[in-house]
């Protein structure tokens, strides 16, 4: 491990990618991501990598579909609407198992929205976002230092399945400075082997790259093939945190920076001799049921906050199965919502009312 600095979120992200040997991006400027692309076309250049500021998303996306096929570790990064413009690009990449890790720095929406933060890219992210049946793993980072180890993941979990793999932060996440250590480099003959990639007939069948299945028997076999995976990353790759003090009856879930915000609210409620638990989804797809498997049974409720009108909730509830009421606060349009909002909420709940009300 290298020294501790300090670090923007965007400029973290952009060094990760390099130490994980990510030797090529593919991007398109937006707020409030653009730091990530800035400090690529300085760094990759350096370490013999390739930055290439296409003529639009659209164009971007495709360019990390070819550099994806020939097997090089890339990467591609965007705001909310510009991921929306990579979508088709992602059902294509996913359909002929191509590993690359897309990156979304989160802003308000729907439309332009603002550049303020946001989560409201919760539904594209863990749905797939695009064109027919297929996942993303989907990471939610909640500070610089686990974004820094996350993106390095990603490129793991992407290599390892076949399959892009997605890191969504909010634009506080992108903006804000904070120390971070910072992993030693990949040695690049470490990376794995890809022996399905178009690298040339070397004395070898010839590899194809390719999601066209003109004979509908043979797409539903791929499909089915396509869903194993999924079903195996759910058994493997889920990961997340867990705060749950003794005498917790209500318990927040919250992901990224709004996580950070419920934590100030616990560490107050607490003085207050409220004591209150925490589930913290680290991957958003898959999403994480064991948690509440084990808290559901003591618990009396369970609070949802979000910068969103209301979208990770709906997975709360599903794990939750109606066995606990599931309660929800959040923030749109880019505002982040405050500890005396939340805690607000906090005593609705408690008093058996609607923290949305």
């Amino acid at each position: 491990m290298g020294e501790r600095i300090l670090m923007k979120g965007n400029e973290a992200i952009g060094e990760a990618a390099i130490r994980a040997g990510c030797r090529y991006f593919f991007g398109y400027p937006i707020t409030p991501q653009n730091e990530i692309p800035e400090y690529l076309s300085r760094r990759l250049p350096e370490v013999g990598g390739v930055f290439l500021q296409a003529e639009s998303e659209v164009a971007a996306i495709n360019m990390v579909y070819g550099a994806a096929g020939a097997g090089a570790r890339v990467m591609t990064s965007s705001s909310s609407p510009g991921i929306s413009l990579k979508q088709e690009g992602l059902s294509y990449l996913a359909g002929a198992e191509l590993p690359c890790v897309v990156v979304n720095i989160i802003r308000g929406g729907p439309g332009l929205g603002g550049i303020q933060p946001a989560q409201s890219d919760y539904f594209q992210a863990t749905r797939g976002g695009g064109h027919g049946d297929y996942r993303t793993p989907v990471f939610g980072p909640a500070s610089i230092q686990e974004m820094v180890e996350l993106v390095m993941e990603a490129f793991e979990v992407a290599d390892r399945y076949r399959n892009p793999v997605m890191v969504v932060g909010d634009g506080i996440l992108g903006q804000m400075m904070e120390p971070v250590v910072l992993p030693d480099p990949k040695p690049l003959d470490s990376l794995p082997a890809k022996p399905w990639a178009t690298t040339g007939n070397q004395g070898r069948p010839p590899n194809v790259i390719n999601s066209l299945f003109l004979d509908a028997n043979l797409c539903s076999r791929h499909n089915e093939h396509l869903q194993e995976k999924y079903r195996e990353i759910c058994r493997r790759e889920v990961r997340y945190e867990l705060v749950d003090p003794e005498g917790a009856e209500i318990y927040f879930v919250a992901y990224g920076t709004t996580s950070r915000v419920v934590r100030s609210v616990m560490n107050r409620a607490r003085e207050e001799g409220i004591i209150t638990g925490l589930i913290r989804p680290i991957t958003l797809w898959p999403f994480p049921q064991e948690p509440f498997e084990r808290v559901v049974e003591r618990a009396k409720a369970f609070l949802c906050v979000e910068m969103s009108a209301g979208q990770m909730v709906e997975d709360v509830r599903l794990a939750v199965n109606g066995r606990r009421p599931v309660h929800f606060y959040g923030r749109t349009g880019g505002v982040v919502p405050s500890p005396a909002e939340i805690a607000d909420a906090l005593r609705k709940v408690l008093e058996g009312r609607d923290p949305g009300a």
